[in-house]
């Protein structure tokens, strides 16, 4: 017998797909918007549209600049997975009130993919909650599905007065290897 796979298993699967689309030389992020068991958006890490990314440019300026990893986003030419869903949304005139984001993330070494936790950074986290989505759902390094209710995060966020200290967060061991770089 054909086993039924879960739902959030489901839409992650397509979340990692989306991923490899991603234009950035450190990680693949992927993420897919769904709203009534239907995907509305979809986003994957890359330059805004018409511009060159840092593939095409083979460089990072952030790395190119010493940029410690996880600070300095303004810097980069990337615009974010979770970004770009709800720009790709706002685009279509698509409300994202009570939907559900799914995001997969992988860290480049050399031409391979290797999938690390995932987890919005602070400013995706910001435009996460304001957007009006209920769940959140990333994958773990095994590639399983974690879920959080935004809902949390407002509550938490209420008697937190510097969001830095937010206990669940986006890890920065994604770029290991920009050490080196």
């Amino acid at each position: 017998m054909i086993k039924k796979i879960p739902k959030d298993e489901y839409y992650l699967k397509i979340a990692e797909t989306v991923a490899i689309k991603s234009r950035c030389l450190s990680v693949a992020f992927g993420c897919i918007v769904v709203k009534d068991d239907q995907i509305i958006s979809t986003g994957y890490v890359g330059a805004p549209r018409k511009t060159m990314d840092c593939i095409e440019l083979g460089y990072c300026i952030r790395r190119k600049k010493m940029i410690k990893s996880g600070t300095g986003y303004e810097m980069c030419r990337s615009v974010h997975a979770e970004m770009n869903a709800i720009i790709n949304a706002a685009r279509a005139g698509t409300s994202l009130l009570g939907a559900d984001m799914f995001l997969f993330t992988f860290k480049r070494e050399g031409d391979n993919l290797v999938t690390v936790d995932s987890y919005p950074c602070l400013l995706c986290k910001k435009m996460i909650i304001n957007a009006g989505i209920s769940r959140f759902v990333g994958n773990d390094i095994n590639g399983d599905s974690k879920v959080y209710q935004v809902s949390d995060w407002v509550n938490d966020w209420q008697t937190l007065e510097d969001l830095t200290k937010d206990k669940d967060r986006y890890h920065t061991n994604y770029y290991e290897s920009d050490k080196n770089q």
